[in-house]
C-alpha cells in the first residue's frame, strides 16, 4: 500500500501555536520536506523530534518531487512543511500534492496556523468575504495593472509583501484602489508583533518615516457597492470596444469620460483584462 503525504501547518512565529497533532505526525513520518530545513529543525529540536529532513524549496520543487513520490509509492509517509504556516499559501507544494494524488497515495491535511487567518480575524472592517492575492509582481507596470483590474472588486483583498516594498505598495494601492481602511500586520505571533490600522494613504505616511523589517502581510477593504459597480460596467465597455477593434488609448479616453474614472485607471483596466 502507498504511504501517506501529510500537509503540515507550522507556527508562522511562536513555536507554542503548534498542535498536538502535528507534532504527532512529524514524529511519526519517514521523511520530511521542508521549504527551509534550519527553520524547521529549530521548531523539531524545541519538542525532541528528530526525524529525517530534506529541502524542498521552490528552485528544487521540479526535481525533487519524482524521488519523494517514489517513497511514497513505496510505502513510506512524507510530512510536507513551509517555513511558517500553511504549506501551498505563497508556499512551494504543489507539484509534490498534485504528483502524489496522480500516483494513488493519499494527501492529508493537518491544519493549522496561517498569516492569512490571523490577519483577517483581527480586522477591523467587514471580512466575511475575502480574497487572496499573495505576492503582487514587483516591476511597476504588472503591478498598477493588477491592482487596476482588483479596483471594483468588492470583496476584501489580502496581499503578501516584502517590507522593503511596502511603502511603494501602499501607494501604489492608494492610487488604484482609492483611500480605503487596511491593517498591515508584522512579526504576527512573535514579541515584536505590530498591527497598524488606518486608511491606505496615513499608512503609507507612517511606513514611510518607520519602515518594518521582513514580510509583511496587508488585508485592503473591499470596493465599496457603487464603486464595484462602476467598475464592472467599465469592464463590460472595454471588452465591447475592443470587440469592436478600438484602441486601448481611444477606448480609454472616451470611457474615461463617461465613467468618472481617470484615462489611466480605464487604461490599467483594460491592459488586466488584456492579460487575463
Amino acid at each position: 500500500m502507498p504511504g501517506v503525504l501529510y500537509v503540515v501547518a507550522t507556527p508562522i512565529g511562536n513555536l507554542e501555536d503548534v498542535s498536538a497533532r502535528a507534532l504527532r505526525i512529524l514524529g511519526e513520518v519517514d521523511l520530511i520536506a521542508a521549504e527551509d530545513t534550519r527553520r524547521t529543525r529549530i521548531l523539531l529540536d524545541r519538542y525532541g523530534i528528530a526525524r529525517p529532513l530534506t529541502a524542498y524549496y521552490d528552485a528544487v520543487e521540479r526535481a525533487r518531487t519524482p524521488g519523494i513520490v517514489a517513497r511514497l509509492v513505496a510505502g513510506e509517509s512524507v510530512a510536507l512543511v513551509s517555513d511558517a504556516g500553511t504549506p501551498r499559501i505563497a508556499d512551494p507544494g504543489h507539484h509534490l500534492v498534485r504528483e502524489a494524488v496522480a500516483a494513488g497515495v493519499t494527501v492529508v491535511p493537518i491544519p493549522g496556523p496561517s498569516a492569512v487567518t490571523a490577519l483577517v480575524s483581527v480586522a477591523h472592517f467587514p471580512v466575511d468575504r475575502f480574497v487572496f492575492e499573495g505576492f503582487l509582481p514587483t516591476r511597476p507596470g504588472p503591478r498598477a495593472a493588477r491592482l487596476a483590474a482588483l479596483a471594483g472588486e468588492p470583496r476584501a483583498i489580502l496581499f503578501f509583501e516584502a517590507a522593503r516594498r511596502l511603502a511603494v505598495f501602499l501607494a501604489a494601492a492608494r492610487e488604484a484602489l482609492g483611500d480605503r481602511e487596511a491593517v498591515i500586520a508584522r512579526e504576527l505571533t512573535k514579541r515584536h508583533e505590530e498591527i497598524l490600522r488606518g486608511c491606505l494613504g496615513d499608512l503609507g505616511c507612517r511606513i514611510g518615516t518607520d519602515p518594518p523589517r521582513g514580510e509583511v502581510t496587508v488585508l485592503v477593504a473591499g470596493a465599496p457597492e457603487e464603486r464595484a459597480a462602476v467598475a464592472g460596467d467599465v469592464d463590460a465597455d472595454i471588452r465591447a470596444a475592443r470587440a469592436a477593434g478600438r484602441g486601448l488609448r481611444e477606448l480609454s479616453a472616451e470611457i474615461a469620460r463617461r465613467s468618472g474614472l481617470s484615462k489611466r485607471e480605464v487604461y490599467r483596466r483594460a491592459l488586466a483584462l488584456e492579460r487575463g
